[in-house]
């Protein structure tokens, strides 16, 4: 398939996925399930625009691209299945659309995941501008790229049992974790998270400029940074924080830097 093709058969792709995400939400009162589907969705749209689209890129470059965008969508869609499967109630993001959507909220909730699957296709604009750069490969910024991606999925999954292993302590109930990395960032997991978007535009970007589409891969960076930070991630999460956990998390967050890991500050 030519380039236009594959990211439209991509964005096909995600398009249903959310679509039958809004479908199981339903049937199950789980809204949780539709951040599963779309980890998948992002790995499967990843896959058909890089391995689906004739280029004169390299055959290794493009497998590297491949296997990062699997390995990390497998790493996080099972990560949050498990934890939805287990859950006892629904993400607190979900539930204060629910409350605040009212009648709505089925329409609404649709709606939102449909641009969720938007969102996906600048990711999937990412991935192919790293998997099809021309050129010698493996080059080093390949390597870097390679390289950042482990450091991101390797440190979300500290993070993540970090937080797991707070969580299962009876001396913390009602407590906010500021162990481990959770006291050089409220949202360490968000940051590795958007660390590993990174790596694509390192292995995009040819700085001879002989590749132009290789700065489309700056789309994935910064479109996950201004929905982690500034919509969908860390305002919700907080909200939801304060609510719960009150001065102790205020306390948390004078002391503790939002994003980017950081020392913490004294009260």
């Amino acid at each position: 398939m030519n380039p236009i093709v594959s990211i439209l058969v991509a964005s096909a792709v995600l398009s249903v996925m959310m679509a039958s995400a809004w479908a199981v939400q339903k049937a199950t009162h789980q809204s949780g399930w539709a951040d599963v589907f779309w980890s998948f969705a992002i790995g499967i749209g990843g896959l058909i625009v890089a391995l689906m689209t004739r280029s004169d890129a390299p055959l290794p470059r493009i497998w590297l691209v491949a296997g990062l965008v699997g390995f990390w969508s497998l790493r996080l869609g099972f990560h949050i299945l498990a934890r939805t499967a287990e859950a006892k109630s629904e993400d607190p993001r979900y539930a204060e659309f629910r409350r605040e959507w009212g009648d709505s909220f089925q329409r609404r909730l649709f709606l939102f995941l449909q641009i969720q699957a938007l969102c996906g296709v600048g990711l999937v604009v990412t991935v192919f501008a790293a998997a099809h750069r021309p050129g010698p490969a493996l080059s080093l910024a390949d390597w870097i790229g390679l390289a950042l991606l482990v450091v991101s999925v390797a440190g979300e999954g500290v993070a993540d049992r970090q937080l797991r292993a707070f969580a299962k302590d009876p001396a913390n109930k009602g407590k906010v974790c500021d162990k481990g990395l959770w006291a050089w960032s409220r949202h360490p997991n968000y940051f590795f998270e958007w660390l590993g978007w990174v790596a694509y535009p390192v292995i995009a970007i040819d700085i001879g400029g002989d590749w132009w589409p290789g700065y489309l891969a700056l789309i994935g960076p910064l479109l996950m940074y201004w929905l982690l930070v500034h919509v969908s991630g860390i305002p919700l999460l907080e909200q939801h924080m304060l609510k719960s956990r009150g001065e102790a998390f205020r306390s948390y967050m004078a002391r503790t830097s939002a994003f980017f890991p950081l020392p913490p500050r004294k009260n």
